[in-house]
């Protein structure tokens, strides 16, 4: 009997867990920026979710005063913000683009000995002013980083991403790409709009706040994980933030996507945080919250603390006097506070805030340029490669990240009365890769290269019918040993009440054992948490359903 390397499905561990925090509703879109602006009226519109009790001057101990919040989890009054995204037409008119579903908000527990938030912490990730990206395009494979990829702007810069949505397409990984990409590309490939993500850094000084709200965290090596910097040897909770943008409403249509701080690259995306929590109750979620499923339901710390989609939607502040009568949403002439837009690749000169409302009208912006509707920053384009292929490469090679968007393989269930759906990933890798038609941007090609890194966290999204499930994928390294001749893995997906209502067989990549030391410690398990939810289509709202979870037999 051949000894045999063979990839199989596992569970996660507790220090694996992690929870995503839904936000539906949103307390309201204004320029209000406390860290940056704190007293006055801000520079720019920002899309505000959380606790309500929030404005120019808002504090840790004014959040524990709100009244409501408009994310799931009442205990949790932090308010979360990022820049509104707009569309200026070929006429310079701006229009708010419609956010799908509000905000989710990851909360990840990488590394030892993670800390809560502790009681006044705030901070900022990205940079607002940036407008170019003086790194590789695309990213070289992480067990490449060293350098000058590895220094806190580098890391910074990679912590963005911009990942273009088609559910009728197998999905782009999370961070693969660090740039907005222009209206051509983005009407061509990305139908179900553009969603905006931020990592933020996890490292930690001990220090609640900084002169600049940055100084006193850093990233790990590796973005999300790796090894933290000397003087920064405390690990907090990873957060990442996810807003899908419909940019797909204005398919068809003549102008350009441009950042609320005047930015039409996307490389000065940012995201602003202050935490309101309570700290003992959140450090007990961090040290008992053991489900890998990503739902704040299966926490048992949150029992009788969450609220419904409608309770989050009609939690709203209540907007400072100096900004009564703004317009944010448009159609308008101009950005809110009339701020400039700056293409780069220089960086952009801080706009000073006007230190009222806007609501007289103010000169209109230039039009968007007809001919290329993005900036005139030369901006990199990547093809749209899906992350998840779905057929299995006839050779393969064992070593695969979901970094490099053509590593995983879908095995798909048959139909069921239940809309769910199974993820079960071998280690193959695939050389093809979704091709692009003539009338696209000039392309450059995916990332090809192996990572090596372990724990990685990426969200890819997938299609059954009419139901979009979004999957949360770990990566695992494990070695396990079986003959020729073992049978397939089979795994149920069961719901809530421990019902099978799904049952596949998973195909699984063989490697002869004469090649196992290519494998050595390489090969990458994925499993996932299944949150499904309708796609959203005009006029219905973006609902989500109740998850399913995976068992191995």
């Amino acid at each position: 009997m051949t000894p045999l390397i063979v990839s199989l499905v596992l569970f996660l561990t507790g220090a694996d867990a992690f929870w995503r925090l839904p936000c539906r509703g949103r307390i309201g879109v204004g320029r209000i920026d406390p860290l940056v602006d704190f007293g006055a009226v801000g520079e720019h519109a920002h899309a505000l979710h959380g606790g309500n009790n929030f404005d120019f001057s808002s504090t840790y101990d004014d959040l524990l005063k709100s009244n409501c919040t408009s994310c799931q989890v009442t205990e949790d009054k932090s308010v979360y913000w990022t820049p509104a995204l707009y569309f200026q037409a070929d006429d310079g008119k701006m229009t708010m683009v419609e956010q799908a579903g509000g905000m989710l908000v990851y909360y990840l527990l990488f590394g030892e000995k993670v800390k809560a938030f502790p009681a006044h912490f705030q901070m900022i990730a990205g940079d607002g002013l940036r407008r170019n990206f003086t790194l590789p395009v695309p990213d070289p494979p992480k067990s490449e980083w060293s350098g000058d990829q590895i220094t806190e702007s580098a890391l910074r810069q990679k912590a963005v991403g911009f990942n273009c949505l088609d559910y009728k397409k197998n999905p782009e990984p999370t961070l693969f790409r660090h740039f907005l990409p222009d209206k051509a590309y983005l009407d061509a490939n990305c139908h179900d709009g553009v969603r905006f993500e931020l990592m933020f850094p996890s490292c930690w000084s001990g220090k609640v706040d900084s002169a600049d709200h940055m100084s006193h965290v850093a990233y790990p090596d590796q973005v999300m994980t790796g090894n933290c910097p000397k003087g920064y040897d405390q690990r907090l909770i990873s957060m990442l933030y996810e807003i899908i943008w419909e940019t797909n409403a204005f398919a068809g249509q003549g102008g350009r996507f441009v950042l609320a701080n005047g930015d039409p690259t996307g490389y000065g995306l940012h995201g602003d945080f202050i935490a309101g929590w309570d700290e003992a109750f959140l450090q007990q979620a961090v040290d008992t919250c053991d489900a890998v499923s990503g739902r704040v339901e299966d926490c048992p710390v949150f029992a009788g603390h969450l609220q419904s989609e409608d309770q989050q939607r009609q939690c709203l502040a209540t907007m400072p006097s100096e900004l009564n009568g703004e317009d944010c949403k448009g159609p308008r002439d101009g950005l809110p506070g009339a701020v400039a837009i700056q293409s780069g690749p220089e960086p952009a000169r801080r706009h000073r805030a006007a230190a009222a409302a806007d609501s007289s009208p103010v000169p209109a912006a230039p039009a968007a340029p007809a001919a290329a509707s993005s900036s005139s920053t030369t901006m990199p384009t990547l093809s749209y490669t899906p992350a998840v292929p779905t057929a299995a490469p006839e050779s393969s090679s064992i070593g695969s990240s979901i970094l490099t968007p053509q590593l995983l393989v879908l095995a798909t269930p048959q139909p069921s009365s239940l809309s769910s759906s199974l993820l079960v990933v071998s280690s193959s890798s695939a050389s093809s890769s979704s091709s692009i038609s003539n009338t696209t941007p000039a392309t450059t090609p995916a990332p090809s290269a192996l990572a090596t890194d372990d724990s990685f966290i990426g969200t890819s999204y997938y299609t059954e019918g009419d139901t979009v499930v979004e999957v949360m994928i770990v990566k695992k390294l494990e070695t396990v040993t079986a003959s020729a001749s073992a049978p397939p893995v089979v795994v149920t997906v069961t719901d809530d009440s421990g019902t099978d209502v799904v049952t596949a067989t998973a195909t699984t990549t063989i490697v002869p054992a004469s090649q196992a030391y290519k494998a050595k410690r390489d090969v990458k398990q994925h499993l996932a948490h299944h949150h499904q939810y309708l796609h959203r289509r005009s006029g219905r709202p973006h609902q989500h359903q109740a998850a399913a979870h995976a068992h191995v037999h």
